[in-house]
């Protein structure tokens, strides 16, 4: 995908994520399909609540195990941040709301309770539309968490990208 506008004036050149489970894999994911180049910051060690997180996902590795350090550096290296949750924010994606209020990055929130797939994936391209995204950050809720948030995550980011 080109950095180029496209016709609803998406510009994303770029996704990253923290590497969790559930909504961060999803976009990852969704970028690798997509062609789009990818990365993020993750934990020391690559942890995730699986274990190590695959090498097939361009991520750099924070100086802490701690997460919030890996969210809070997402959240500040890209444009704009979409979080992924069913029902509101909880744990890690309530502190993903509070850095990028904090910072003054714009924020989409899409609740998978309330939003289906295609309503999701329009909500995206309208958002970015009308913001100045090439970074995008993925962030949501972990896979324990919300089983299937990693697939749904794919497809709407697919399905809103292409």
């Amino acid at each position: 995908m080109s950095p180029e506008r496209d016709a609803a004036g998406v510009t994303v050149a770029r996704i990253i994520s923290g590497g969790q489970t559930g909504a961060d894999r999803g976009g990852l994911d969704a970028a690798i399909e997509l062609g789009v180049p990818h990365g993020g910051w993750c934990p020391k060690g690559r942890l995730a609540e699986d274990g190590v997180i695959p090498v097939r996902y361009q991520l750099q590795e924070t100086e802490s195990e701690i997460s919030d350090v890996r969210t809070e550096r997402n959240v500040v290296d890209a444009d704009g941040t979409v979080l992924f949750t069913k029902g509101p924010p909880t744990g890690g994606s309530a502190y993903t709301v509070e850095v990028a209020q904090a910072r003054g990055k714009p924020l989409l929130r899409i609740d998978l309770e309330k939003t289906g797939i295609d309503e999701a994936a329009a909500m995206l391209r309208s958002w970015l539309a009308g913001q100045d995204v090439h970074v995008l950050n993925v962030a949501g809720s972990r896979e324990s968490k919300c089983p299937g948030l990693h697939a749904l995550v794919r497809d709407i980011l697919v399905r809103g990208l292409s």
